[in-house]
């Protein structure tokens, strides 16, 4: 549910805009009251010019679809990252009209998601069943660690229907508020919010993760044994799927990081010219929108993440085990096997850390640089309607954190990091232990 509706939204700013206007038109029919000077003429002519291009932008809506389709720069940048999603079949959430993301489950992208999907579950479970008997056919320890690694690979495949399309409204309410967050901006600000070289970045790191994919895939096929290369076709689509969720949640909090410093940029430009209550008021209904669709990413995103850091987790720990148990077997051999499950660990552990660390960098951005204007206001030079309203907004400010939260299950920040390797050491503590027990005991019988 949106904190600030669209008719609250539009409601406080006609009104702040109305209180504006009209104490600029008493400053204007003053001035008239007096001989003008060159300068004052051209300080009339610029205050009368600004109001027109207020009333202008007071005029527009946040919820009309075309207005939004204008300023919606956000979505131009990275529509081609929901087109990979769709063409992945993992959120077949699509562009139904202007200002507009919407998911419907008789859709084009829909229909196209559960064609793939069913076509390629056939082969997963071809390559799974393959990987299942592998069990039978080895009776090494190491080798079952292995074929463990291979099997978990596959199981975020059958997760889709669950963390992809049935969050497909949340995330399609998401990507609209987005646009309608960008017209608020340009009605505030007066400028429209834009992303440089965010759209080059896409592209690149769309690249990158199909290219990662291959690799990382290919290089365990060469390293561990028991990996045909026919095998490798079940493979490539689930690492591109995770190496794009990724990206995706990079994306995001990279867009919240620019509007939150163009915000305070803007802002602090503002006061610089003229600190009134009116203008102060404005901002604040801004920035809590701005922090309303921070926490909109955690709840939208909130099963997808959440079942992506409970996997990484696990492979993580599966495959240091899995080395560790080698070392303390052989020794320091740096085998192949015992390369491939580093090269594992070292993926999802790379992968871990752009989640939480990409989060943590945009929500410091979020509530600093507007908080570092309002302290550094003069409270004394202003009026006792624009004291107040600072007050307010910083009363806000603390009262709403900047905090993206996967609806109450965890917050993504390094905190989460630090926590995830504190779980993983842990549990390599008691296998670790579990393991020299076993060897204990077989040197015992074996005496």
């Amino acid at each position: 549910m949106n904190v600030i509706k669209d008719i609250d939204f539009d409601e406080a700013l006609d009104q702040l805009g109305r209180d504006f206007g009209l104490n600029k038109r008493k400053k204007l029919k003053n001035i008239s009251n007096y001989s003008l000077s060159e300068k004052t003429l051209a300080e009339h002519a610029n205050l009368a010019k600004r109001e027109n291009e207020r009333k202008e932008r007071d005029a527009l809506r946040s919820g009309h679809g075309p207005t939004a389709e204008i300023h919606d720069q956000f979505y131009r940048d990275h529509k081609y990252l929901l087109f990979l999603f769709q063409l992945l079949a993992v959120m077949p959430v699509e562009r139904s009209s202007p200002g507009k993301v919407t998911f419907s489950w008789r859709s084009k992208a829909s229909i196209y998601a559960f064609c793939f999907y069913s076509l390629l579950t056939v082969v997963i479970v071809i390559v799974g069943i393959e990987r299942i008997q592998f069990f039978q056919r080895t009776n090494k320890f190491d080798d079952y660690i292995y074929g463990i690694l291979f099997v978990i690979f596959l199981i975020p495949h059958f997760w889709i229907p669950f963390v992809g399309w049935g969050v497909a409204n949340d995330v399609a309410e998401y990507k609209t508020n987005w646009g309608t967050f960008q017209v608020r901006y340009y009605r505030v600000t007066g400028e429209n919010l834009e992303f440089p070289k965010l759209k080059m970045q896409i592209v690149l790191i769309s690249i990158g993760c199909l290219l990662c994919a291959i690799a990382f895939i290919m290089s365990l096929s060469i390293l561990l044994e028991g990996f045909p290369l026919w095998q490798t076709s079940a493979y490539y689509h689930v690492m591109t799927m995770l190496n794009m969720n990724s990206a995706l949640w990079y994306i995001n909090s990279r867009g919240i990081k620019i509007a939150s410093e163009s915000l305070s940029r803007c802002f602090r430009n503002d006061v610089e010219v003229e600190c009134n209550a009116s203008m102060v008021s404005k901002y604040r209904f801004l920035w809590l929108n701005l922090s309303e669709l921070l926490q909109a990413l955690g709840n939208a995103y909130a099963r997808t993440y959440s079942t992506y850091c409970l996997f990484m987790l696990f492979n993580i720990t599966i495959a240091l085990y899995g080395t560790l148990s080698s070392i303390i077997d052989h020794g320091f051999q740096f085998s192949f096997k015992e390369i491939g499950l580093i090269v594992d660990a070292i993926y999802c552990s790379t992968l871990l850390f752009i989640f939480c660390d990409c989060s943590h960098t945009s929500t410091l951005q979020v509530a600093q640089g507007v908080q570092d204007t309002l302290l550094s206001i003069n409270t004394l030079a202003v009026d006792t309607p624009t004291q107040k309203e600072i007050d307010i907004f910083i009363q806000a400010i603390a009262m709403n954190p900047a905090i993206v939260s996967l609806k109450g299950y965890a917050e993504v920040n390094r905190e989460l990091l630090t926590s995830s390797i504190g779980t993983i050491t842990i549990y390599l503590i008691v296998l670790i232990q579990f393991k020299v027990s076993l060897l204990q005991q077989q040197s015992l019988t074996t005496h």
